[in-house]
């Protein structure tokens, strides 16, 4: 009998516990976890200086009381629409991967596949000059540009193709935003999108290896870009509040403010569409999706038009996104056409 295979209950189970451990420890220990310490510690503390920043001088200090019913305000903590966020991180932190999987592609077969058709198409060209810390600071920034674009390309076609937006729908009932509202995501995009970016930053990873004439890999902590985590912890939090901290300006076309997201989240048709970037505002300028937030705090209404009471239930917002795509993508029958006719 393998080691790892135990007859004893009080055995088994303890070890499972230990696996549950370990895995508790990485969602909220580790620096790379989205829902990491780390980085709900750095919200915070964006947070607060923000609400201190914008307090006229003179006035009286802050009270830990105001802070807190500012942070964590009552409509938003019983609101059905945090309730739904709560299970959809439940699921997607903690089953989504297991049961779904991940990308169909794999990135790095797909940089060793374009990189393989360069090399047949024009040959090996000679090693680049770049030194090493050059050549990895050229392929660190290459391809965090290959996931804005691969990210603004999955979130185009969730906004413009109709069985995409059925999906994409769930993540744009949230009537509230909180930091959860990110795992507000059916786990079908999810697979959409970890494929489309398995082939944009596959791509650009053998394109640029090719290019420079020799492996490189770029500068990464744990397997994750460092320019893309960085970003993580500054921003990712913050895009899903009602904190209002714009970027405007050339920086507003650069960089999606906390702002620049909770437009995008609001119901209103003139803002449909609009700011679909991760981070970056670069793709959005160009691509004529870009609204730059005001200074001033604009009046926004979260969700999308029209509501229905299967918008503020788990199941509902499982279960009618597929339908809903399903309808779309089969042609209707002859007794449906008569009846819409």
């Amino acid at each position: 009998m393998p080691p790892s295979v135990t007859t004893d209950p009080l055995g088994a189970l303890g070890l499972a516990l230990r696996h549950t451990g370990v895995g508790l420890s990485d969602l909220f220990l580790a620096p790379t976890s989205s829902v990491s310490l780390l980085s709900l510690g750095v919200a915070l503390v964006l947070v607060l200086a923000a609400l201190l920043l914008r307090r006229p001088a003179g006035r009286r200090r802050v009270r830990l009381k105001v802070l807190a019913r500012a942070l964590f305000p009552r409509d938003m903590i019983r609101a059905p629409s945090t309730r739904v966020d709560l299970g959809f991180m439940a699921f997607n932190l903690l089953v989504a991967g297991t049961v779904f999987g991940g990308a169909l592609l794999s990135y790095h077969w797909v940089g060793a596949a374009t990189h393989g058709l360069l090399v047949r198409a024009f040959g090996t060209p000679a090693p680049s000059p770049l030194g090493e810390g050059a050549g990895m600071a050229l392929m660190t920034l290459a391809l965090f540009l290959a996931y804005e674009l691969g990210f603004w390309i999955d979130h185009y076609t969730s906004h413009n193709i109709p069985i995409f937006w059925e999906i994409h729908r769930v993540h744009h009932t949230a009537t509230h935003l909180t930091p959860m509202t990110q795992f507000r995501v059916h786990p079908l995009e999810v697979v959409k999108l970890d494929n489309i970016l398995a082939i944009v930053m596959g791509g650009t990873y053998g394109l640029v290896g090719w290019a420079l004439g020799r492996p490189v890999a770029p500068f990464e902590v744990a397997g994750h870009n460092v320019v893309l985590l960085a970003l993580t912890l500054l921003l990712m939090h913050l895009q899903h509040t009602r904190f209002w901290i714009p970027f405007t300006g050339l920086l507003g076309r650069l960089v999606i403010s906390p702002a620049h997201h909770q437009i995008h989240h609001s119901d209103d048709p003139a803002h449909h569409g609009r700011n679909l970037g991760a981070f970056l505002a670069v793709f959005d300028w160009l691509f004529g999706t870009l609204h730059v937030p005001a200074k001033r705090r604009e009046r926004l209404v979260f969700g999308v038009a029209p509501a229905t009471a299967e918008d503020q239930t788990l199941a509902g917002v499982a279960i009618a996104p597929v339908t809903g795509a399903l309808a779309k993508l089969l042609p209707a029958s002859p007794r449906s056409r008569v009846l819409q006719s």
